[in-house]
């Protein structure tokens, strides 16, 4: 079953594409900056929804989806991590309990209101209001739709943020990956580690999923942890080559081949990778607090001077 309000004229369009019985992934084209993929688990007496969009007009457009397949409320809300792409929507979501990794709570107080400039072209976000996860956890809970186990983890590391979780649905071999991946759109890692990431894709990997749901881009398989893996491991070989001949993030990033991930989107994102890897190279702790400033800066530069292109 697949369900679009793309004809609708309303802004933020995506597509429910049912991928397990009664299980559907919301994708948002075309998965760029701020641009998140959401979904959803009907049961007979509620909706279980796996994040929020990033504006007002993409969560309602999400919302009025999910009316379109069922008459049940949205009764519980689960934040993947606290980037606002997944988390700005939340306040929408008014009659569910919104549950999260234990430091996604602080991490998304800490963030604040959205703001585009001046790294980001600009955005309408519509009138936010902070919503954060009231319901939180360490390592995992476990949700049901009617019989259906809903497995939430936070796989131990800092990976794309120090409080990512997972869905796994074990009976279906369905997960819903946040930010742990992207599929044709490059990783970032600013927030998190390299190496924290690396071990947690292995974690992943060793779920067996069939159908992978990415915080952003298609509906895929199992494959896109080889991507994903596969260009972090250059991230790291880059940072490694910099570090050594004394050159800077950007530096490197602007002497550096993309080659086969030069048509990810969001390419800048190299810059921003590569502040993390040297970090790491230089002997930081996994998810240690970077400048994010500077680390914007520097990816503003490497994108021309001009700010990064957002559709949201």
């Amino acid at each position: 079953m697949s369900v679009s309000l793309q004809d609708s004229g309303r802004v933020g369009l995506g597509q429910a594409v049912e991928v397990s019985e009664g299980v559907y992934a919301y994708v948002q084209p075309d998965g760029s900056w701020w641009i998140n993929n959401t979904g959803f688990l009907v049961g007979s007496r509620g909706v279980v929804s796996v994040d929020a969009s990033s504006t007002e007009a993409r969560t309602r457009a999400y919302l009025e989806t999910i009316a379109a397949v069922s008459d049940q409320p949205v009764r519980t809300l689960i934040n993947t991590h606290h980037h606002g792409d997944h988390t700005f929507g939340n306040y929408l979501f008014s009659s569910a309990t919104i549950v999260g990794q234990e430091r996604s709570r602080a991490a998304i107080q800490a963030w604040g209101l959205p703001r585009s400039a001046p790294y980001w072209t600009d955005v309408e976000w519509g009138d936010v209001e902070l919503a954060p996860p009231f319901l939180t956890f360490d390592e995992s809970v476990t949700v049901y739709v009617d019989e259906l186990r809903c497995e939430v983890k936070h796989l131990g590391l800092p990976a794309h943020t120090d409080n990512d979780a997972v869905v796994w649905l074990p009976e279906r071999k369905v997960l819903f990956s946040g930010d742990l991946l992207f599929n044709g759109v490059t990783p970032f890692v600013v927030q998190g580690s390299v190496g924290g990431m690396l071990e947690t894709l292995a974690a992943v990997e060793r779920l067996g999923a069939e159908v992978v749901v990415p915080g952003h881009g298609p509906v895929c398989g199992p494959d896109v942890i080889g991507d994903v893996t596969s260009y972090l491991r250059f991230v790291q070989d880059v940072a490694a080559r910099g570090v050594a001949a004394g050159v800077s993030p950007l530096e490197a990033a602007l002497d550096t081949d993309l080659g086969e991930f030069a048509d990810l989107l969001d390419r800048e994102r190299i810059v921003g990778n590569l502040h993390r890897a040297y970090a790491e190279e230089r002997g930081a702790p996994w998810g240690a607090p970077l400048d994010a400033a500077a680390t914007l800066e520097d990816m503003v530069t490497y994108n021309g001077g001009m700010p990064l292109t957002c559709h949201a």
